[in-house]
């Protein structure tokens, strides 16, 4: 990198060579990102799918333009990849992005941009700038082919770090999981005849977390609690039963003999009105004796 063409002191130079050695000594298996060696303010990038999402196994590329007010002022975002989920060669609207300023941190990094973009790929695009809306099973598609060979673009200079860049996602990522046929129409039968199913389950899914869980998994988490309560149920009520004697029999029906119980909690309340009743009328009268009211008791005749 000709690094004697630029201006030490000025701070965005600065920081930017500070990100490049701490990316270089600190590499990640996720991602890669360099910057171009004519133009350190513009960098090239790759990143691996997010896994169990339908972006698993893929290789995506893309470019970074960095501002001259850099790090003060947020980067812009293209990506190189047909992915299914932003437009390639459109600058991307994401919070972390020049479309966005009021977002952006100075303390935020390429490296910090990169780890939101890739938790930004299986989110809901909600009609963002630059963002597309395919379907899992053209997400996998392309997800596979982005494996087979890095974009074109640029010129040779440029494309020669792409390659490079390409071939080491490559010597990190894991193999592309394979969509089997019976795995295809079961997600087309569950589409046709489970939809508010799998609707509810999606909407869980994107509240508790970050990354998107595979259909079929989905599923049997969601078939597993329904067997769970009914096992337990189909226990508890066929053992009690067949071993219950008299008693346990009054215990399981205790409103009915309490019938009887009620009248006589009746008859003692009133008992105990009528009681305290006397109570007062006697020490009412005590009360007027004592203050020479006693008349008030007597016959007048």
């Amino acid at each position: 990198m000709a690094e004697e063409k630029y201006n030490r002191k000025n701070p965005a130079v600065k920081r930017i060579l500070q990100e490049v050695k701490e990316m270089q000594s600190n590499p990640s298996d996720d991602f890669m990102s360099l910057p171009f060696e004519e133009n350190i303010f513009e960098w090239q990038f790759a990143f691996r799918g997010p896994r169990d999402s339908e972006f698993e196994g893929g290789i995506y590329h893309g470019r970074i333009q960095l501002p001259s007010e850099y790090p003060f002022k947020p980067p812009s975002f293209m990506l190189l990849t047909p992915n299914g989920r932003f437009e390639v060669q459109t600058k991307i609207c994401l919070s972390i992005s020049n479309h966005h300023p009021e977002h952006w941190q100075p303390s935020w990094s390429v490296r910090t941009a990169l780890v939101a973009l890739i938790a930004f790929m299986p989110t809901s695009p909600n009609g963002a700038l630059g963002s597309l809306d395919y379907t899992k099973e053209e997400r996998r598609a392309l997800a596979i082919k982005s494996c087979e060979a890095a974009p074109r673009f640029g010129t040779p200079e440029r494309q020669k770090l792409i390659d490079e860049i390409h071939e080491y996602m490559l010597s990190k990522a894991p193999p592309v999981p394979q969509v089997s046929t019976s795995r295809a129409s079961e997600d087309q039968t569950s589409k046709g005849e489970g939809g508010v199913e799998q609707n509810s389950t999606n909407a869980g899914a994107g509240d508790t977390q970050e990354v998107l869980q595979d259909p079929a998994s989905a599923d049997r988490i969601v078939e597993e609690p329904h067997e769970a309560p009914q096992n337990a149920n189909s226990v508890q009520m066929s053992q009690p039963h067949p071993t219950m004697d008299s008693s346990q029999q009054q215990l399981l029906h205790g409103p009915e003999v309490g019938a009887p119980r009620q009248a006589d909690d009746r008859l003692f309340t009133w008992a105990a009105v009528g009681l305290t009743i006397a109570i007062v009328v006697l020490l009412l009268k005590k009360f007027m004796k004592a203050h020479g009211h006693s008349a008030f008791f007597t016959d007048e005749s």
